[in-house]
């Protein structure tokens, strides 16, 4: 680990700032992992947006400097380990350590349970899982008391329906290992939680944003009665990667308009 026994982690007079900090957040190109860049960003922290499209990623940190913002871009599939030693190892050279992680990136394929072959299954707990346990048990030895690791897991993660078994299971999963890791980095002064986002009019759901049927679906079955707009997410990001939640660990944030509490 980066750091040596049980410590006191460091003060801020704003317990929201993250001056000084440096974030790498996977599959922030777009969506729900640019907005929490941009939420990070905002609060201070020098952010590393990660992703496999490099002009994407480019574009999405030119938005962050144009508003004053710090950002780097590292093109890499969360999978290859080789790569992913290599990009940490690229932001302990340039910055000395990384102080906060925010596993995002992720696979979606809505299938029958009897209509997935094996290999498919794997590929999909390879990116939701297993490359978020990688990732953070690297990330880990970089970071100091006070480092941060978030998991953006799903309220699929806590309820289920038939035609989504494996998603279902890889953020059950992911749900998981936020408490496991909360409980082997807790001595370390290291914070581990996750964030579960409801349903959001990101770009890759775009097509059900334009479903008049399931915008009046989502009128009656969450609280707010809506959508979530993508910069909703920056928020719970920013709180639980600051000084603010400096006594919140393995817990699971859902960010969903009142889903999961709605009947």
């Amino acid at each position: 680990m980066g750091c040596q026994g049980l410590k006191k982690a460091p003060m801020s007079n704003d317990p929201f700032s993250l001056n000084g900090k440096t974030a790498l957040i996977t599959g922030s190109g777009r969506g729900l992992g640019l907005e929490i860049a941009k939420g990070f960003s905002r609060a201070g922290a020098h952010v590393a947006l990660t992703g496999l499209n490099l002009e994407r990623l480019d574009a999405a940190a030119a938005e962050i400097k144009a508003e004053g913002g710090m950002a780097e871009t590292h093109a890499f599939d969360v999978v290859d380990e080789t790569q992913v030693d290599k990009v940490l190892a690229s932001i302990a050279k340039a910055h000395g350590q990384l102080d906060i992680l925010v596993n995002n990136v992720g696979m979606r394929d809505r299938r029958a349970l009897d209509d997935f072959p094996m290999d498919d299954v794997r590929r999909l707990m390879d990116v939701n899982l297993i490359a978020p346990f990688y990732l953070s048990q690297q990330a880990a030895q970089q970071m100091k008391p006070g480092g941060r690791i978030i998991n953006v897991t799903s309220i699929a993660g806590r309820i289920s329906r038939g035609g989504d078994a494996a998603y279902t299971t890889s953020k059950g999963g992911l749900e998981s290992l936020t408490r496991a890791l909360a409980a082997e980095y807790g001595p370390y002064g290291i914070n581990v939680n996750g964030i579960a986002p409801g349903y959001f009019a990101t770009d890759s759901n775009r097509e059900m944003t334009g479903d008049k049927g399931v915008a009046d679906w989502l009128s009656q079955r969450t609280s707010l009665g809506r959508w979530g707009n993508p910069h909703e997410i920056a928020g719970a990001a920013v709180f639980l990667a600051s000084p603010a939640a400096s006594y919140v660990t393995g817990q699971i944030l859902a960010v969903d308009g009142g889903y999961l509490s709605h009947f």
